[in-house]
């Protein structure tokens, strides 16, 4: 299987170690923190757009 490309925010610190990275491989979508790349949550297409949804609406709450 290849390596994922892994895409972060351009509103990311120039540092690159204060952001989440996305990789999406088509049947599933994969999350990490800059900060610690071993810990990766992989979810499908669809609960990541609820996801964003949610975040958009302000449903999800971030902090």
């Amino acid at each position: 299987m290849p390596e994922p490309q892994w895409l972060k925010s351009s509103f990311s610190e120039a540092s690159g170690n204060n952001c989440v990275e996305i990789a999406s491989t088509g049947s599933h979508v994969s999350l990490r923190e800059s900060e610690d790349l071993r810990r990766i949550i992989t979810t499908g297409p669809k609960a990541f757009r609820s996801l964003l949804v949610g975040i958009k609406a302000d449903i999800v709450g971030i902090r």
